[in-house]
């Protein structure tokens, strides 16, 4: 896919979070100064557009450092928001790399039942197939009967091996296995499914604690990341996901997904802001090209909806 239309998806795909933004703003730009009510009432417009307090606070911050003798029009306000977001994203858009050695390369996916997760694998592993490296899947949801058999569809699909077992079976003993096969046969990066259930902590806790015991046995190393998939249409409940699994799981990065579906896309911000980790993806559709590595100017001005003429 070539930039150009990427940077399509990214704009259609942030539409609707735009488009909120410019509702929230609507009778804003009656007035000629920027007083201390009105950057009030942007400050707020921010937080219902779900970039949250601590982004409203920079871009209120920036209104306030710079002069607006001729008061502020809607176009001068989103130029601002699109480089405030871009300034908060930067530190954070780190697309995953391979360089363990040895290989594989051990990435743990965690996340809720219906975030996109198993889909999310497919995603990265094809990615990771476009850079020409090998994977191999590892199908570690043994609670879900479906979620070894969705994740066995797409290993057929975008042609990757696979590790299976039995539903209900003991997911490092898959784990094992998987590192076992990628080390053999010399695969540069073994993706392994989670379970999903958040509903007992414990019980995940001590399941993802048993695989990082097994890895450590075979590679001190591994994982090597521990990947949490986030739905962007679950808004500021995305943020507390983020909380729960970085205790439970040891999460290092994100992959936000399903921001076409959502007017709450604001919250990729919000999280970048929060937490600083690493977001190596963000996801703009349900095609296999829909996932990607992000560049934050870029999405920044997706998700402030800025035009190029406001941006001039």
């Amino acid at each position: 896919m070539n930039e150009d239309t990427w940077v399509d998806r990214l704009r259609g795909g942030f539409k609707k979070t735009s488009d909120r933004l410019g509702e929230n703003f609507t009778g804003l730009f009656a007035r000629s100064a920027l007083d201390e009510q009105t950057l009030e009432e942007i400050e707020e417009a921010l937080i219902a557009s779900d970039l949250g307090p601590a982004a409203a606070a920079r871009v209120r911050a920036r209104l306030e450092g710079e002069r607006f003798e001729l008061g502020l029009d809607e176009a001068g306000l989103r130029r601002i928001v699109a480089d405030e977001v871009a300034n908060i994203l930067k530190p954070v858009a780190q697309p995953l790399e391979i360089s363990a050695f040895p290989r594989p390369q051990v990435i743990l996916v965690v996340g809720v039942n219906g975030s996109g997760k198993t889909t999310t694998i497919a995603k990265l592993a094809n990615l990771f197939l476009e850079q020409d490296y090998g994977v191999l899947l590892a199908a570690g949801d043994t609670f879900r009967a479906a979620a070894i058999e969705q994740l066995r569809i797409w290993a057929d699909r975008i042609g990757v091996p696979i590790i299976t077992g039995p539903e209900g079976g003991d997911p490092s003993a898959i784990v094992f296995d998987g590192v076992k096969k990628a080390t053999a046969e010399g695969i540069d990066v073994l993706i392994v499914d989670t379970a999903g259930r958040l509903q007992n902590k414990k019980v995940l806790m001590d399941e993802l604690a048993k695989i990082r015991r097994v890895l450590g046995r075979l590679n001190p190393a591994a994982p090597h990341d521990v990947v949490l998939v986030l739905d962007a249409t679950t808004g500021q409940n995305a943020l507390s996901q983020i909380e729960v699994f970085r205790e439970v799981a040891g999460v290092t990065g994100l992959v936000m997904t399903k921001l076409d579906g959502s007017a709450r896309g604001g919250v990729l911000v919000a999280a970048a802001q929060q937490y600083g980790l690493p977001i190596h993806a963000i996801g703009v559709g349900e095609g296999m090209d829909d996932l990607r590595p992000f560049d934050p100017v870029e999405a920044g001005e997706a998700i402030a909806g800025a035009t190029e003429q406001d941006l001039a």
